[in-house]
């Protein structure tokens, strides 16, 4: 019995209706969102500028990758002021990478599911930012929430 007490006290309750922490996990997640944005649609437009022909799938995977090493290099760049470069880089790389992830793979999922193919229009980019930052919003509020882990 003690035992769970102990663990009771030490572990706070776990709910989903914290406004501030709706709020910070957001602001968290809008980064990403901007780091994943550059990465990824930059890849996209220089191929659909350009007429490469390369599969919509190759196309998509360099942008996925692209997105993340962007995002990255944001992220270790704002989280450079408040830490040593060494630990934002580490920081950056481990701590959102499931978020940007997901985010990748959810922007350009619609974007093949709509267009069938990797090609931005205008119509379609507010889309592929709502659900880049609708996906990974509850996982970041929760590791906020539950660990008070963010990448910023």
């Amino acid at each position: 019995m003690l035992i769970n007490e102990t663990i009771k006290k030490s572990s706070p309750h776990f709910h989903w209706k914290c406004k501030h922490t709706w709020q910070r996990s957001a602001k968290n997640t809008l980064w990403c969102l901007l780091g994943c944005s550059i990465g990824d649609f930059g890849t996209i437009l220089y191929f659909q500028l350009n007429s490469i022909s390369w599969p919509t799938l190759s196309i998509m995977i360099l942008a996925i990758i692209n997105g993340l090493i962007t995002s990255i290099i944001l992220e270790t760049i704002i989280l450079s002021r408040q830490m040593a470069i060494k630990i934002a880089f580490k920081t950056a790389l481990t701590m959102s990478f499931i978020s940007m992830l997901a985010m990748e793979i959810a922007m350009n999922s619609l974007d093949w599911f709509i267009l069938g193919e990797a090609k931005l229009v205008l119509w379609i980019v507010p889309l592929m930012l709502l659900v880049g930052f609708l996906t990974p919003w509850p996982y970041n509020y929760y590791r906020l929430k539950k660990y008070n882990i963010a990448c910023h």
